[in-house]
């Protein structure tokens, strides 16, 4: 059945919202962001070292997006882009805030803006404008002063989210302005997830919108004894060389996930709740994990730092869907307001909803995926922009003005550099990626005269 036949049912055009909604009633949104977690490491990506059956069950549940990116290499542009359905670029938020300081380097970084203003129209004040409780239960990031922070975003409750990116300790006294400290050695994962359900039960007969961006996996490198010594004695049978603490800070973040599904189930929620499940950037390599077979990591250009899981879950989401299509953290916004019949707002929105490619109602559209850091970082990125359509994958260089070109359908992994032997496809890429930068009124590094070799 074609999808026009689907959309016209006794004379009426069908939205993707409309198809979905199963009564009168809100469904609630669940956004579980998890900090630094990188694309291979959950059992239904691949893993054979990590154990994450909460995750892997919310995946067979829902649809699985194998082509998912996150909006940047590091995290408050990601985060930003969530709230927002804005590329980095736009908000002119390009790097994690504050950033690294390069003062010698070769380029001199733009004045970027080291906040989310708020003149921007949030998700989460869309939702409490159209009769949601909201929810911010953990990692903020997105400006110093308390005038950026999640209750002036929209949110009615904030709890653990200020200007900090990483929290001073994993285990209480936490020392955090926006959340009191637990017993001694309570920890902050658990914290954040009793927190959430205690939001969840206050607001059981209301629609809900909880933001649940956990500090986990982000360092520094804390977990609870038992489950370290647990992956101590465990390989990887890919011979991929492992961090046994982040792997139990994997599993009691994904502890955290069975958690509030129970809770969902116990009072009868999970058929009016979706759950999107995505992390902020790839992972933090080697240090923490392998994002093999993806190219390097955080804070990095290639694929690793920026392909990402994506799961989303819910009423009337197939089950057990595997889509292929690539997506963007901004996606997350639109596909948001289009489930529960929402409006964008008036501003320029740059993701796209993804529930005609879920529903099979049609394909989506060819469209570009863009990438801009006019940064350092010391996982190894210098300024660049790159853009993603179809198989290729297409980079500059600020620094010295140099192309790399790759065929993700081929190489994964991007060992082989195409650009010399396809010079056309890395002008119409280049192009495209210069376009997108005017229209975004993207901030460009300038040549720095303090520069030292």
């Amino acid at each position: 059945m074609s999808h026009k036949i689907l959309n016209l049912i006794a004379g009426v055009m069908l939205t993707p919202a409309m198809i979905f909604a199963s009564n009168g009633e809100k469904p609630n949104i669940i956004v579980f962001l998890v900090d630094d977690f990188g694309w291979k490491d959950l059992s239904c990506y691949g893993s054979k070292y990590f154990e994450t059956p909460a995750i892997d069950r919310l995946a067979t549940e829902g649809v699985r997006f194998t082509n998912a990116y996150s909006a940047c290499t590091v995290c408050s542009p990601s985060r930003a882009a969530l709230m927002t359905g804005k590329y980095p670029a736009r908000l002119h938020l390009t790097d994690w805030i504050q950033g690294h300081q390069r003062p010698n380097a070769k380029l001199d970084i733009p004045d970027w803006t080291m906040y989310l203003p708020t003149e921007e129209h949030t998700i989460a004040e869309i939702l409490k404008e159209n009769g949601y409780q909201t929810a911010s239960i953990g990692k903020w990031h997105l400006g110093e002063d308390s005038i950026y922070w999640p209750e002036k975003q929209g949110f009615d409750l904030n709890v653990g989210g200020y200007f900090r990116g990483q929290p001073n300790s994993y285990f209480s006294p936490y020392n955090n302005p926006r959340m009191k400290d637990g017993p001694a050695g309570e920890y902050l994962t658990d914290r954040l997830t009793d927190e959430s359900i205690g939001f969840i039960r206050k607001n059981q007969n209301k629609p809900f919108f909880l933001y649940l961006p956990h500090y986990a996996v982000h360092t520094p490198f804390q977990a609870k004894k038992e489950m370290i010594e647990k992956y101590k004695s465990k390989t990887d049978p890919d011979n991929n060389k492992q961090n046994p603490i982040y792997a139990a800070m994997v599993e009691s973040m994904d502890q955290s996930l069975e958690k509030l599904l129970e809770e969902l189930a116990r009072l009868k929620l999970t058929s009016k709740t979706y759950i999107f499940f995505l992390s902020d950037n790839g992972g933090l390599c080697p240090q923490a994990t392998t994002n093999y077979p993806l190219r390097e990591g955080k804070g990095t250009p290639y694929e690793g730092g920026v392909r990402t899981p994506l799961i989303i879950s819910g009423p009337k989401i197939p089950k057990s869907k595997v889509l292929n299509e690539p997506a963007i953290t901004m996606d997350v916004f639109a596909t948001i307001l289009d489930l529960l019949n929402i409006q964008q707002p008036e501003s320029k929105i740059d993701g796209i909803s993804l529930i005609p490619a879920i529903k099979g109602i049609k394909d989506m559209i060819e469209r570009p995926l863009f990438w801009h850091y006019p940064h350092y970082h010391t996982q190894g990125a210098t300024p660049y922009s790159a853009v993603r359509l179809n198989k290729w994958k297409f980079y500059y260089f600020y620094e010295d003005g140099h192309r790399e070109l790759y065929d993700l359908d081929t190489d994964l992994s991007e060992k082989t550099d195409l650009s010399i032997r396809y010079p056309q496809k890395s002008i119409e890429l280049n192009d495209l990626l210069k376009n997108w930068l005017k229209e975004t009124d993207a901030q460009l590094p300038i040549p720095n005269t303090k520069y030292h070799p």
